[in-house]
């Protein structure tokens, strides 16, 4: 799920570095986004539906969770679709996201592909009632997109700031978890300070941990 791309988070009270600084960080998340969306145009096909379920189902954050927050995938992105499926079946409630105006994210429950609709942008969203941006709160594990992840969870997004946002609103302890390609882990991602960190990447090859730290 893409997020509108390269703007800042309106909402955060988090003093920023001098804009001489902030404006470097910008300008190298721009690059390594730039960079990552090349490399997903130049192998589109990758996108790994099974194993992404295999692996996060193999977590026990994940198989067992009661209600979980993930998303539909675009092109390009690592294939949620049997995830989405397999967890609706076991009984999970997911909550997709809902693109507001604002780039913050309401919430609705998956009923299954069929009841998708196109919202902004084209995303696919829940066609069902809006349960509010504060749905998330009473999940037990987030699973957002990303475009690449750094060894002690920093994540880079689209630069929307939307996921950055959400996560907010979660209790503390809550498992978060990037879902990525296998050369999008341990990169070096520049940091801002609205940027939130994610406890953990799922890829095919399975889960990987980050340092355990007060998120």
């Amino acid at each position: 799920m893409p997020e509108p791309t390269d703007q800042s988070d309106p909402t955060s009270p988090i003093q920023g570095p001098a804009p001489e600084v902030a404006e470097r960080l910008r300008a190298a998340k721009s690059a390594l986004r730039a960079a990552i969306l090349d490399r997903r145009r130049a192998a589109p096909t990758q996108r790994d539906g099974a194993a992404i379920a295999d692996a996060a189902l193999a977590s026990p954050a994940v198989r067992d969770a009661a209600a979980i927050a993930c998303y539909v995938a675009t092109a390009g992105e690592p294939d949620t679709g049997p995830l989405l499926d397999r967890l609706r079946a076991a009984g999970c409630r997911v909550l997709l996201p809902v693109l507001l105006p604002d780039n913050d994210l309401d919430w609705g429950v998956y009923e299954g592909a069929d009841a998708l609709r196109p919202g902004r942008f084209e995303l696919l969203e829940p066609a069902g009632p809006r349960l509010g941006p504060d749905a998330i709160a009473a999940v037990d594990a987030v699973l957002v997109p990303g475009l690449a992840v750094s060894a002690d969870g920093h994540r880079l997004g689209r630069g929307g700031g939307s996921y950055d946002r959400a996560l907010t609103r979660l209790p503390a302890g809550a498992f978060t978890a990037v879902v990525l390609r296998r050369d999008e882990v341990g990169l070096d991602v520049p940091v801002e300070p609205h940027d939130r960190p994610v406890r953990a990447a799922i890829t095919p090859d399975g889960v990987r941990l980050f340092p355990t730290a007060d998120r």
